[in-house]
């Protein structure tokens, strides 16, 4: 799906509207912004990341994405790309909530 800011999906997705749209689906409520999303859930350790634990990115915070195993997020990352997975060390990372 492309890249659109403020845009929570199913058509369009920016990176907090990606996380909530798809913590919805599983009946989980996430407000639509990164640090917001951050005060959220309670932190984990990069050496005990689970799928679907949110990875947050930037000093301060300013990009979400998820865990989806094996050193990979999903994220919606701007709008030159569309919703992608990436390598856990694409972006500087900053810490990690699970829901």
């Amino acid at each position: 799906k492309p890249y659109e800011w403020g845009a929570a999906g199913p058509d369009r997705f920016d990176c907090s509207g990606l996380t909530m749209w798809v913590w919805g689906k599983a009946g989980v409520s996430l407000p639509h912004q990164s640090r917001a999303q951050y005060a959220g859930g309670r932190k984990v350790a990069k050496s005990d990341l689970q799928p679907g634990d949110l990875t947050f990115y930037g000093d301060p915070i300013h990009h979400v994405g998820i865990y989806i195993g094996n050193g990979k997020i999903v994220h919606a990352s701007n709008p030159r790309h569309p919703v992608k997975t990436a390598d856990l060390s694409t972006m500087p990372f900053h810490s990690a909530r699970r829901v």
